[in-house]
């Protein structure tokens, strides 16, 4: 089956064809990463979660977050669910870990913003 897609890994966007009748062939790409990217987008998509978190005694309610990689697609509507009934207390800093190894994905949420 032949697809198309749209690099999102750098602002190119290179339009990329993927073959994956015969294993998995990609051209269109402009760099290594492309490939890299369509091939795990096809076999395993994963993506990066960014959100807030309740913050107490900070000088705003809420401090944003990331995961510090991309967790598997699939576990994306349950790590919001654990993101959604988190509280911290401020001082935060940028990088802090807030939950280790998240969902068992290897990932970390981490705060995105000194506060």
């Amino acid at each position: 089956m032949i697809r198309e897609m749209v690099c999102i890994v750098c602002p190119i966007g290179c339009h990329m064809t993927i073959d994956d009748s015969d294993g998995i062939k990609v051209s269109g790409n402009k760099c290594p990463r492309g490939e890299i990217y369509a091939k795990e987008e096809l076999t395993a998509p994963k993506r990066i979660i960014t959100s807030t978190i309740k913050v107490k005694g900070g000088i705003h309610k809420v401090v944003p977050v990331k995961t510090d990689g991309g967790i598997p697609k699939e576990l994306n509507f349950e790590c919001m669910k654990i993101i959604s009934e988190l509280e911290v207390e401020a001082p935060v800093k940028m990088g802090d870990i807030v939950v280790e190894n998240i969902l068992g994905s290897g990932v970390n949420l981490v705060i995105t913003r000194d506060m």
